[in-house]
């Protein structure tokens, strides 16, 4: 699975400041996903966070991971047009700062299923070094338009 930008848009609601995923690079609908953000100095976040010394928020790598899950979730035929809320965030773990230059490689595999409510596990690394880490807990809902 491969999606750009665009395709995205069509899975899942977040528009800006709040699409956190660039590109989706591979995956398996409905098992996992793996993504990119590439993270720019333009960012909004970064005129607050920390205009001194630019970090990426960690919640925002989490909500980028959770992006990446919802997305491997919402493939699946059956939920096209629904929205993976998150359930729930277990052991949290961040290991390097994210910065402006950075390209923040996603993924997150869905390791248990029941119902509306999936668990994923996720990392997020640039250059292959740890800078999150994090199990996701996703409740999927009617979008209730």
């Amino acid at each position: 699975m491969q999606l750009n930008s665009n395709q995205i848009a069509e899975i899942l609601p977040h528009r800006y400041p709040f699409a956190l995923v660039d590109r989706i690079t591979d995956g398996e609908e409905g098992q996992w996903a793996q993504g990119i953000k590439c993270v720019s100095v333009n960012e909004q976040f970064f005129c607050g966070h920390f205009p001194q010394k630019h970090v990426m928020p960690g919640v925002l790598i989490i909500e980028a991971l959770a992006q990446v899950g919802a997305v491997a979730l919402l493939s699946v035929p059956e939920n096209r047009g629904k929205l993976a809320l998150f359930g729930g965030i277990k052991n949290a773990r961040f290991k390097r700062q994210v910065v402006p230059g950075d390209v923040l490689e996603l993924k997150c595999t869905l390791t248990k299923r029941k119902g509306p409510v999936g668990i994923g596990e996720a990392v997020a690394t640039v250059g292959g070094e740890t800078a999150a880490t994090a199990e996701l807990v996703f409740a999927i809902a009617d979008a209730g338009k």
